[in-house]
């Protein structure tokens, strides 16, 4: 019986983080199409979404949006000029430590007088990071502009 409890709940649990998961109502729209779904998590002053490719279980971006940019972008890491959702900005390349062959990058922008968007992405190759910027410059923030005011 207790067995059959804890499974139980175990499904309630799973059911719940994969509704939750799949609502996305903070997350910015991804395209029609695109194979990809979006993993949400809710912090106090923050939430975190994760594109994840249908196909492959496979993490292609992510975006936090909270009320300080997580990270400090520098000039001097500076790649590729980007428009997302209407604004201009900069992709910046980053790293990550103990990583060999990896290409990050990342992008804020700025949501509203309050919040930003930090954009990252990581890559194991160029098509796979074009690819990935290129998604990133299809979002479209109007749900989370709204969801936040």
């Amino acid at each position: 019986m207790k067995a059959t409890t804890v499974l139980a709940a175990a499904l309630l649990l799973a059911a719940a983080g994969s509704v939750h998961a799949q609502s996305g109502i903070d997350c910015p729209t991804l395209p029609a199409g695109s194979g990809l779904a979006w993993e949400k998590l809710d912090g106090s002053d923050y939430t975190f979404c994760k594109a994840i490719r249908d196909a492959d279980g496979r993490q292609m971006l992510a975006v936090m949006i909270t009320r300080e940019a997580p990270f400090r972008p520098r000039r001097a890491d500076r790649s590729e000029e980007a428009v997302i959702d209407g604004t201009r900005t900069w992709w910046y390349r980053g790293e990550l430590s103990g990583t060999v062959g990896l290409e990050v990058r990342e992008a804020l922008v700025e949501l509203d007088r309050r919040h930003v968007a930090h954009i990252s992405l990581r890559a194991v190759n160029e098509e796979e990071l074009s690819l990935a910027m290129s998604l990133a410059e299809t979002l479209q923030f109007d749900d989370v502009r709204v969801s936040i005011n």
